[in-house]
């Protein structure tokens, strides 16, 4: 989705398991964004910090991955979804401690905070409305949308096949479809209702 067509990044994957930093570099760009928002449905706001984890071991394994990249996409969001739940492992085991507000008050804020808040707004809302999907038709939805994932690879990632995987992305789309759908009417008829 950078724009970057297909076939320099099949290249750029070849190239970054030889050791070439500009071909990694150019698939984290192609690829950071969408697991990021993968992660998000997966951990929350810890995705960031499961990510992180993620390119760690990819940059760490690249040299023994073969394939394309779309195999390169799919095989990075296995190891995302590894570590989102070894996370979600760890913290159930140890508590969080609730931090005071008034601890956070003294903390600077960001020069773009409030650009950065508006532009993430709807992409919040989109992965909120998937997260109110069943489970498996979340995922599906977001391997197959946002990480662009074919059935096939979406299916490795989750272990299933890849009808499953189609059939799951299907009805949670629907469902997203319909979802949307309600809210639309039901704005357009406040706001209907507002003009009386």
């Amino acid at each position: 989705m950078t724009g970057v067509p297909p076939d320099e990044l099949d290249r750029a994957v070849q190239d970054a398991r030889r050791g070439d930093e500009h071909a990694f570099r150019l698939l984290y760009r192609d690829l950071h964004p969408r697991l990021v928002r993968y992660a998000t449905a997966l951990a929350g706001a810890d995705a960031e910090d499961v990510v992180a984890e993620a390119w760690l071991q990819i940059a760490r394994d690249v040299r023994t991955f073969d394939g394309d990249v779309d195999g390169f996409r799919g095989w990075a969001a296995t190891i995302v979804r590894h570590r989102a739940l070894d996370h979600a492992r760890r913290a159930a085991r140890r508590p969080v401690a609730d931090v005071p507000l008034s601890d956070l008050a003294g903390l600077p804020a960001g020069a773009d905070a409030a650009t950065l808040a508006l532009e993430g707004l709807a992409t919040r809302e989109a992965l909120r409305l998937i997260g109110e999907l069943p489970p498996d038709q979340a995922e599906a939805v977001l391997l197959r949308v946002v990480l662009g994932l074919d059935a096939p690879t979406a299916a490795r990632v989750l272990g299933k096949r890849a009808g499953a995987v189609r059939t799951a992305a299907h009805r949670g789309l629907r469902r997203l479809s319909d979802r949307l759908a309600d809210g639309g009417a039901a704005s357009g008829d406040r706001a209907a209702k507002g003009a009386r």
